[in-house]
């Protein structure tokens, strides 16, 4: 069965300018070397062009006045109130402004992923990757971090919807996702796990292991924060000690994976360990994980990455693990920690970590 792409040339407005480190070149780029390292390229994916997000989609998470603010400011309109709807991140360098037509480049970008969670819902696809997906950070009412709209977070609530019960939304960007674990924060139909570098040293400064839900979601919010550093083997021992023991007590209906390449060692913008087998690594993980709680149903949303030279073979390193592709890829880089950097740290934060969810969930009893 062949893994639906999803993809729209209309990304190429979903940038925040020159001298930004999100532009969107890294789609194309992406595409053009994922073509040139598969000659059964279309064999392997059915490339579809998605449909706009309409309004009614982003209100699932956002309000009706932050909507209006941006669609505003993305036409060059001027508001004096701009830092009540957006951090600075957000703005083009050139202009000190938001970048002229992002309001609509937000809304594909939330197509983009809308369209794949539709395909894995009815059924189409076992597996659909949304290039241009996972804008973890945008908030109800303010945008941040490259983030304006939250497909990840639109995308549960529209399969909340459209009936299911339980989803799993596994976030592996290095930066934790405040915007989706705030959507989230009360609920027990989204069990939101977020492997991310410690907060205490990368924005967005949240997803400390003592945030795990408020209310009937308490227990549902899992952070695990990994040290500088943290590589492969550290990855690795997370997914079988914390993520396959709570997904499967889960028992979810559907996956949700979001991230790129920012985990990497050399992106530039973080301090994590990753190598390319690490990024396989992930999507085997996630492979396997898929097949033996919801029958292999999961949505890819790839968008995040700073090392645009690394970037494509990363990401396709990631979905060769995620689809069982065998395809030779060289580290771009030269190693600068062991795979099993910072493991000692790893097992102890997961040490604690089951600590906390102990009275949560069975599997750490």
């Amino acid at each position: 069965m062949k893994t639906a792409l999803i993809y729209s040339p209309e990304l190429k407005n979903y940038s925040f300018g020159k001298g930004h480190p999100f532009t969107s070149e890294r789609f194309e780029n992406f595409i053009n070397f994922a073509k040139q390292k598969l000659p059964n390229f279309n064999e392997v994916f059915e490339e579809i062009i998605p449909e706009s997000a309409t309004e009614k989609d982003l209100k699932l998470v956002h309000s009706q006045e932050y909507i209006e603010a941006i669609s505003k400011a993305s036409k060059g309109i001027i508001l004096p109130n701009i830092f009540q709807y957006t951090t600075t991140d957000n703005l083009d360098p050139s202009t000190g402004y938001i970048p002229k037509g992002i309001h609509e480049a937000g809304k594909i970008a939330v197509g983009t992923s809308l369209k794949a969670s539709e395909l894995v819902f009815k059924g189409k696809f076992k597996k659909a990757i949304s290039l241009g997906g996972g804008l973890h950070h945008a908030k109800r009412e303010k945008g941040e971090g490259f983030c304006i709209y939250n497909d990840v977070a639109i995308c549960a609530k529209e399969l909340l919807k459209k009936g299911l019960k339980r989803i799993l939304v596994l976030d592996t960007d290095a930066h934790a996702g405040n915007g989706t674990s705030e959507t989230f924060y009360n609920e027990n139909k989204v069990l939101f796990i977020d492997i991310h570098q410690d907060p205490a040293s990368l924005y967005p400064g949240t997803g400390f292991l003592n945030e795990i839900g408020e209310g009937k979601g308490k227990g549902f919010t899992i952070n695990i924060p990994l040290s500088l550093g943290a590589s492969d083997k550290s990855y690795e021992y997370v997914f079988e000690e914390i993520i396959f023991p709570i997904a499967k007590e889960f028992k979810p209906e559907i996956i949700i994976r979001n991230g790129g390449s920012d985990p990497y060692f050399g992106d530039g913008l973080t301090n994590l360990g990753l190598t390319l087998d690490g990024f396989r690594i992930i999507g085997e993980k996630v492979r396997i994980l898929a097949k033996e709680v919801c029958d292999g149903k999961e949505i890819d949303l790839i968008a995040s990455g700073y090392n645009q030279k690394v970037l494509p073979i990363t990401w396709l390193s990631l979905i060769s693990g995620l689809l069982d592709l065998k395809i030779k890829l060289k580290e771009p880089q030269k190693l600068i920690f062991p795979k099993d950097f910072k493991l000692k740290e790893t097992k102890e934060i997961v040490k604690e970590l089951k600590s906390l969810l102990k009275n949560y969930w069975r599997c750490f009893n």
